[in-house]
């Protein structure tokens, strides 16, 4: 799957590849940017988290005070001397008038304490006869609930419980024991039952249930409130969490809720906010940015839409150009053919665009230029055709010359005119441009052969060639001049002999032919103009600065000529160039 997407963008066009791009970009960046703002609420969570533990801390803190007060209390009743006197009486009484009296004192007295304190709704105290006394606000018991209470009193054995009652209140039930007597004996004497108000204790402590809302339990009943925004199996949801807060979705919205276990009671204590209230601003917030990112995006895809048909439209127009070129449709090679361009554009495409139009007009005029050489060329064949009937009617009167020569046993202008038709042939033959050494002397020697007739004993004449160099490819007519030139400067003006020697040899892939005289030789002076090309040579007309052209064209400018001239001394001429054998043909490389 990988490689195939790969391919496909490697494939598709600029266009798509650019917006493929700026999608990327932009999705990466705000998922990286969704990740930082999702890490910074998590942040805000805990900060929230810390806020409100703190809060609901100290409030808890605040109502187990209370409660712990209330326990107090609880204690300093049962412990009451009089209330345990009446109890006791109470129990061994028989006259039920006397009972009646005893319990009237034993309201009056519950009166006494429940009257001054603020978060007692009422108190109760259940006799061993299940007789109930009760002061402050009265409301009915069911006897089930006096018998739950009661063994839960004589479950904590003096100690005091706690029972989460209805309608807003907490129950605090303790079993009163007998300790006045001399015997201390701590019989049971009933049990007291105290109905706190808890919602004022709340209350009372708690200031901003505007904003949420707290709730008390023990884990199996609701303690607070009687009506709670979570129902119990979403409270025990809440329990369960790992954390202790979090945001969860329930049947009644969706709350931040945080917890606080109680090590005094063994409460948990939850603080629960509704999220939609205490998050509106960062709910804006979220959708602004997703808001803003998706103009973004738009704009971007927009943006890098033109941007790119910027780009690729001229570059398809220029295709399509090209593509008419490569048809073969010349004539449509006009430079306004791509329409108008700025030319103080200096982008890319534009500068792609007029380097198109000067490439136009460039092929224009080397097809102009072309077509003016291929006439030239016809006409210089044409000639050339009709040149060759005058070498045809040449060599027919040397042949004339040659058989009346053999005839009258001139044999001497017989070997001149055989020499004189092989040099000539040679000269005019065009079909090889490199030929081997064997073939180069041998013109050589028809060109001595000549040359002897006319200076007979004035010209001597040597060859020593390396063994293995006959093969040895060099250019034509190359050695003929330099003896031609030698013959001129070194034999003609005197009528001293003078020996011309050719010599062959290579070294490391060189071949180095020597052209050397003993003639007068020159001075420095008549050497730099022949060096320079001023002085031409008779006959063929073929000077140094034109063989030292042709070895540069042939192998490369590393290669050529080397003159050396002293007056009285003679000259001579050394051909560099690489050794190359007749059978190969590859003269480039060896330039290169």
């Amino acid at each position: 799957m990988a490689h195939f997407i790969k391919n496909a963008f490697i494939h598709a066009g600029i266009h798509r590849r650019m917006m493929l791009l700026i999608s990327v970009l932009m999705l990466v960046s705000f998922i990286i940017f969704a990740a930082v703002l999702g890490y910074v609420f998590r942040i805000y969570d805990e900060q929230m988290y810390l806020k409100t533990s703190e809060v609901l801390n100290m409030s808890s803190i605040g109502i187990e005070n209370q409660l712990k007060d209330m326990e107090q209390l609880t204690f300093k009743v049962v412990s009451d001397e009089q209330l345990q006197e009446y109890l006791r009486q109470l129990k061994y009484e028989t006259s039920p008038y006397d009972k009646l009296v005893l319990r009237r004192k034993i309201t009056n007295r519950l009166i006494a304490f429940a009257g001054s304190e603020k978060y007692v709704y009422s108190m109760m105290l259940i006799d061993n006869q299940r007789y109930v006394m009760s002061a402050g606000n009265r409301e009915g018991m069911s006897e089930q609930l006096q018998s739950d209470l009661t063994r839960l009193a004589e479950g904590k054995n003096g100690s005091n419980a706690w029972y989460a009652g209805v309608h807003s209140s907490l129950l605090a039930v303790r079993q009163i024991k007998s300790f006045s007597d001399s015997s201390f004996s701590l019989e049971g004497l009933g049990t007291l039952v105290m109905r706190i108000r808890i919602d004022r204790i709340v209350n009372d402590r708690v200031h901003d249930e505007d904003t949420g809302q707290l709730i008390i339990t023990d884990g199996t009943q609701i303690i607070y409130p009687e009506k709670p925004l979570l129902h119990p199996d979403e409270l025990r949801t809440e329990l369960g969490r790992e954390q202790p807060y979090g945001i969860g979705t329930y049947a009644g919205g969706t709350y931040f809720t945080a917890q606080a276990r109680s090590s005094y009671t063994g409460w948990t204590y939850l603080h629960t906010t509704p999220f939609d209230d205490m998050f509106r601003s960062i709910a804006i917030i979220k959708q602004l940015i997703t808001v803003i990112f998706i103009l973004l995006f738009i704009v971007a895809l927009v943006l890098g839409a033109r941007l790119s048909g910027s780009i690729t439209r001229p570059i398809h127009q220029l295709i399509g150009h090209m593509r008419n070129i490569e048809k073969g449709d010349l004539d449509r090679l006009e430079e306004e053919a791509l329409g108008f361009i700025p030319s103080t554009s200096h982008d890319e495409v534009r500068l792609l665009h007029r380097t198109y139009r000067k490439m136009i007009s460039r092929i224009r005029e080397l097809i102009n230029e072309n077509y003016a050489k291929q006439l030239l060329l016809r006409e210089t064949e044409l000639k050339a055709l009709q040149a060759q009937i005058n070498p045809h009617f040449l060599y027919n009167t040397l042949e004339s010359v040659n058989w009346l020569a053999k005839v009258n046993k001139q044999h001497k202008i017989s070997e001149m005119v055989e020499a004189l038709g092989f040099l000539l042939r040679s000269a005019v033959s065009f079909r090889e441009q490199l030929i081997p050494l064997a073939k180069e002397l041998d013109i050589v020697r028809s060109y001595v052969t000549i040359q002897t007739t006319r200076f007979e004993e004035r010209l001597r004449f040597s060859l020593d060639i390396e063994d293995g160099l006959d093969n040895a490819l060099i250019p034509k007519l190359t050695l003929q001049p330099l003896v031609e030139n030698a013959i001129h400067y070194a034999l003609e003006p005197h009528i001293d002999p003078c020996t011309i020697t050719i010599t062959a040899r290579q070294e490391n892939g060189v071949l180095l032919v020597i052209v050397q005289d003993d003639g007068p030789g020159m001075s420095s002076e008549f050497l730099a103009r022949l060096r320079s090309g001023q002085v031409r040579t008779r006959g063929q007309g073929i000077g140094l600065n034109n063989i030292q052209e042709r070895i540069h064209l042939t192998f490369g400018p590393q290669w050529g000529l080397e003159l050396d001239s002293r007056p009285n001394e003679g000259t001579s001429v050394t051909i560099r160039i690489p050794l190359i054998e007749g059978g190969e043909q590859h003269v480039q490389s060896a330039a290169g």
